[in-house]
């Protein structure tokens, strides 16, 4: 592991100093462009008086474009309107993994698990929440506020 950290390391700095040769010097010269590798343009310099300088034809930046870019906001996610407490009525079954109970295709959530079972002719109150994640994998999450045999 230690060998691929030095061999990484060794090629991001030769991937440096190539980006760095045809540079200019410092001197006004410029060292000779490696083949194959695109020559480095000179930018202006800035004019002393303030002025700005005139684009060459071969400029693609428009100097009078602004300078700011606007601010795009992705829309927020929205969070679906809550729902009302309804009540069903009638036979639990047993899901398809364990543990699970299913009521006219909602999966019961919570509740007294002595009265909620397979088999059992039940009145449920609650509220259906579908954003809400289960290991069940069938029937949409009901949050079971009261339970009663019926």
């Amino acid at each position: 592991m230690r060998t691929i950290r030095i061999a990484a390391t060794a090629l991001i700095v030769c991937t440096a100093l190539a980006a760095c040769a045809g540079q200019e010097t410092g001197d006004g010269t410029t060292t000779p462009t490696p083949t194959g590798a695109s020559p480095v343009t000179e930018l202006p310099t800035p004019d002393p008086t303030g002025s700005a300088p005139a684009p060459s034809p071969s400029d693609p930046v428009d100097p009078t474009a602004p300078t700011t870019r606007p601010t795009v906001r992705p829309s927020a996610p929205t969070k679906p309107p809550a729902t009302a407490e309804i009540t069903l009525t009638g036979r639990i079954e047993s899901g398809v993994e364990p543990g699970c109970l299913l009521l006219d295709g909602y999966l019961l959530l919570g509740g007294p698990r002595d009265v909620l079972s397979a088999g059992a002719s039940v009145t449920v109150t609650g509220r259906p929440d579908p954003t809400m994640m289960s290991t069940c994998q069938q029937g949409t999450p009901f949050v079971v506020a009261s339970a009663r045999r019926g």
